[in-house]
């Protein structure tokens, strides 16, 4: 049968170092290998690649091969003593792959280094909760203490998940093992889980039963943060580090607090900014006045000047919110609302007839409604 040079199915130079053959092998098997390639005999040259990889590792059977080519592994070929097998029953049994295979398929889905992972220190997850504020809290900021459910190491077992800690002997502390599979295209090699340790390659004499052999526990802290004054509805407040506990040494995640602000009865915001409605009498609005007005900070006397309107709008400066995450200050906006009374007396019904009888038509914004009153009639 003929059969391909392993040194070009391996795509190196017969001068090529240890390191140059691994490098090549890793690159094809990971190309190459059933569970993730979709080439076409993906199988076959997998099992090709691995035959390569044998021979041109070892340096013994590599000096063989460069001398004898592939009859030093046929039985009854040349050089062939203890390597029998030909190519229909390459013998791969006692070859180890394990430091290859730890490396060749980290972080492909589905494959490889998913098990080696429960070994690996890893962050903790991070955590979300609601929090409810009243307007004022929200505007000047305020201490909240809450209640905190996180998952934590045991304490009692230090996080391992039990005593009398050894090396698990199935795996030989690897957390995986690797295992040869027979198809009709040949043999390849597959890596799973240790099912004996879990991936974590220890094995323990006793399990802990605080945790149960998870190494972790959940439990509930008090804990008081410190709310910024200008938070609003959608804010997240980052707490770095009080969220679940890494695993393996791994560090903390993070906890997030999530605002909900509850309306005020009067004040609106608008970001940084305030507005106010202002109710204010007819007379008040015809006349003008002076009207003392609740701001955050305390209230203030507003001059309205004579001839205001509903919808007027008075601009106070510096009195809105003081958001410390952005620097900056809004301003207050006191909005005029004429309110229309609903009951009066007979001597107030005279006065306002006779100021119904005040003639406005000399007004512009009066004298163009007028006109286009006349336009549009039919």
């Amino acid at each position: 049968m003929n059969k391909k040079d392993y040194y070009e199915v391996l795509g190196v130079s017969k001068s090529a170092s240890q390191d140059e053959i691994k490098s090549a092998f890793r690159k094809l098997a990971k190309k190459y290998h059933p569970d993730v390639s979709k080439e076409e005999n993906a199988e076959a040259k997998f099992k090709e690649v691995q035959e390569a990889y044998t021979v041109l590792s070892d340096e013994q059977k590599r000096k063989q091969y460069d001398q004898f080519g592939h009859a030093a592994f046929e039985q009854g070929g040349a050089g062939a003593g203890g390597f029998g097998g030909g190519f229909s029953g390459f013998d791969f049994n006692g070859f180890d792959y394990s430091d290859i295979f730890d490396n060749i398929f980290d972080g492909i889905g589905g494959f490889g280094r998913r098990s080696s992972s429960s070994s690996r220190a890893r962050r903790g997850s991070d955590s979300l909760m609601g929090m409810k504020l009243t307007f004022e809290e929200a505007v000047f900021g305020c201490k909240k203490e809450i209640n905190l459910d996180v998952i934590e190491d045991c304490d009692n077992c230090r996080g391992k998940g039990g005593f009398g800690e050894s090396t698990c002997d199935a795996c030989h502390g690897s957390g995986t093992v690797t295992q040869e599979q027979h198809t009709i295209f040949g043999s390849f090699l597959s890596k799973t889980t240790c099912s004996k340790c879990g991936g974590t390659g220890k094995t323990y004499e006793r399990t802990c039963t605080s945790c149960h052999g998870t190494g972790r526990v959940k439990k509930t802290k008090n804990l008081e943060i410190k709310v910024p004054a200008g938070v609003d509805t959608g804010t997240r407040l980052k707490l770095s580090g009080k969220g679940d506990a890494g695993v393996n040494g791994g560090a903390n995640g993070d906890l997030y607090i999530e605002f909900k602000v509850s309306d005020h009865e009067f004040f609106v915001r608008d970001e940084n900014d305030i507005y106010l409605e202002v109710p204010i009498t007819i007379t008040e609005a015809i006349l003008g006045c002076k009207k003392e007005v609740p701001t955050l900070y305390g209230n203030v006397t507003l001059t309205i000047p004579a001839g205001s309107e509903s919808g007027d709008k008075h601009r106070m400066r510096g009195k809105g919110i003081d958001n410390q995450a952005t620097r900056q200050k809004g301003d207050m906006y006191v909005v005029l609302k004429i309110v229309t009374p609903k009951k009066l007396s007979r001597d107030q019904k005279k006065l306002l007839e006779e100021l119904s009888k005040t003639n406005l038509n000399d007004d512009n914004d009066i004298k163009r409604y007028l006109k286009y009153v006349e336009k549009n009639r039919k």
